[in-house]
Order: C-alpha cells, then structure tokens, then sequence
C-alpha cells in the first residue's frame, strides 16, 4: 500500500512540475518585451529598406511599449545583417527586416553563413514596391526607348547603380539587359542611399531604385523618371509609364520587405509581434506615411503562415531567374 501511495506521490509531484513549467513561455510572451528590441537592416540608412524599417519601428514602439531601435548592418547585399539575426538568441529582441534580396541571395551566392529559409520564422510582410528607372538630368534621356538607344550607342559606358549585388535593384537592370540585348554597366553600393547620393552626384548614370528612396529626388526635378518595373502604374507616381508599355511587355519586378525573427522563436512571441504590427500598418498615420513614401501595403490577412508562402514562391521565382541569368557571387 505504501509504494502505491509514493507512486501516486511521484506521479502528482511531476504533474505539478509539468504545470508550473507550461505557463513559462505564456508568461514571457505576455511580459514581452521587456526591454528594447533591436530592428537590423542589411543596408545603409536612408534606402527603401531603411525607411520602412524606420517607419514600423516608431509604430511598434508605440504598440509594445519599448524602444524599437533601427540598427544598420551593412554590406554583401544584406547577407551581414541577416547573419548576425540568424545567430541571435530567439527571444523575439533581436529581429530582421528581410527583403527580396534574401530570396535572391539564397541561389546568387555560392556560400552563405544563414539559409533564409531555415534560420528565420516569418513575422508579418511590410510592404511592396515597384522600382523606378531614373536617370541623371545631364543625360540627354527622356524614356526607355531612349535609355535603351543611348545604352547600344555606348555599349558598356552606360553606369547603372544597385544597393548590392542580387538585390531587385541590380536584378531589374539584369533582366532588363537580357531583355534588350544591352551592355550596361552595373555599379554596386552598399545600399540604396549610396547609390542614389551618388547618382544625385553624377557619379553614375542611372538606377532602378525602389521607389521610395528616389520618388523624392524625382518629384524635385533631381532625377528624371523613365519607367515603373510594376506591370501597373504606381499609384504615387501616374505620369510614370511601366517598362511593359515602354516596350518591353511583361516586365515586372516587385521589391519587398518584411519582419523576421530567428527560428525558434517562441510562437506566442511572433504572434504579439504579428499583431502589434498589422495594428500599425491599419492606422491612419501609417497609411499616410505609406502613401507619401510610395509603399503599397500588404494584403489581408498579413500572418506569418501566408507571409512564409509568399517567400517560398519567392525563392522559386528567383532562383530560376539567376540559374537562367548565369549569376553567381563568390
């Protein structure tokens, strides 16, 4: 009878030990965060990149009660940033602002010290964009047609910018070379704003730059719009034509940005995450931030499970493009 009843004793004993340690990873998801989180953006401040990353880390400041810090870890198109999130303790402090460039890089490169799909769980998408072929004013260029003659009467004089090798910038000018049979030559920065500062310059002669970071320099009469690489036009931009009907009909290249934490991450933390957010992305003052930038924000319902979707068909479609492109960074 006794060993029944020390039986009986061990088996209420690690129930109630199983109990208490269940409501541990509730309780830190509740209590998240308890002190600053950190945002890493693979680029230079002042790109697409950035400014988005800015803008949802002043709303999810504004949500979670902390700070939200925007730290910029530059260099390999992003690959530094994402590296030093991937290694990060998954605790939902320290996360990622992945873009397409991640899903770009995963075949672009021969050797990566992160697999962007394994070693981040997705936490809600940012926005989407088109890029914008702009060219320097001095140039005597006024539309793509025009881009393309000056580019095969100046075969490999022709500079075009990037914020990196295989970002959507540089792959927009790639395809847009194979597309037109074009010697242009590609200059990589270690981000957008760089590459734009130095455009602004003179130092090179054009650029797909995501729209938010030129549209600016654009509405100024700093830089001159030539085409849309989004198959419809940018609402903030209608009087810009897209590269489909400036002749090279299906073009299209969509840049996008998006929240990832380290894999492993509790699921209650990226669900508060998720959460805080889509109620940025729903406020009047976001939306207004968004359109004044040129973002289009993302479509309903923005979870983790749809974003991870969207990023494998990503990954597919941009795979086969660099296979087919013959690219590859060392």
């Amino acid at each position: 009878m006794h060993s029944v009843f020390r039986s009986m004793a061990r088996t209420a004993a690690l129930l109630l030990a199983g109990a208490a340690l269940l409501p541990t990873a509730a309780r830190a998801a509740e209590a998240y965060p308890e002190r600053p989180v950190t945002l890493v953006v693979g680029y230079a401040a002042g790109g697409a990149t950035d400014i988005v990353a800015r803008l949802i880390a002043k709303s999810l400041s504004d949500s979670l009660g902390q700070p939200v810090v925007v730290e910029n870890r530059t260099g390999a198109n992003s690959n530094i940033g994402a590296e030093v999130v991937a290694r990060a303790k998954p605790d939902g402090y320290t996360l990622y602002v992945g873009s397409i460039a991640n899903t770009i890089n995963r075949t672009l490169y021969e050797k990566l010290n992160y697999d962007f799909k394994q070693d981040f769980a997705p936490v809600a998408l940012l926005a989407t964009i088109p890029n914008i072929l702009v060219v320097h004013p001095k140039l005597p260029i006024k539309s793509v047609q025009e881009y393309i003659a000056y580019a095969k009467q100046h075969p490999g004089k022709l500079t075009c910018a990037s914020s990196g090798s295989g970002s959507s910038i540089h792959l927009s000018c790639e395809i847009f070379k194979m597309e037109t049979g074009t010697d242009i030559l590609h200059v990589p920065y270690r981000g957008s704003g760089p590459a734009v500062a130095d455009l602004l310059g003179g130092q090179v002669d054009s650029m797909f730059d995501n729209l938010p970071s030129s549209l600016p320099h654009v509405k100024a009469g700093k830089l001159r719009a030539l085409g849309v690489t989004s198959l419809e036009r940018a609402p903030f931009a209608p009087d810009v034509p897209t590269l489909a009907e400036s002749g090279l009909p299906g073009f299209s290249v969509q840049s996008w940005f998006a929240v990832m934490a380290p894999a492993k991450t509790p699921q209650p933390v990226v669900a508060k995450l998720n959460e805080a957010i889509n109620q940025g992305l729903g406020s009047a003052a976001m939306r207004e931030a968004y359109a004044a930038a040129g973002f289009v924000l993302p479509a309903e319902p923005n979870t983790p499970a749809t974003l991870q979707k969207f990023i494998d068909s990503e990954i597919d479609k941009w795979g086969k493009v660099v296979t087919t492109a013959g690219l590859k960074v060392q």
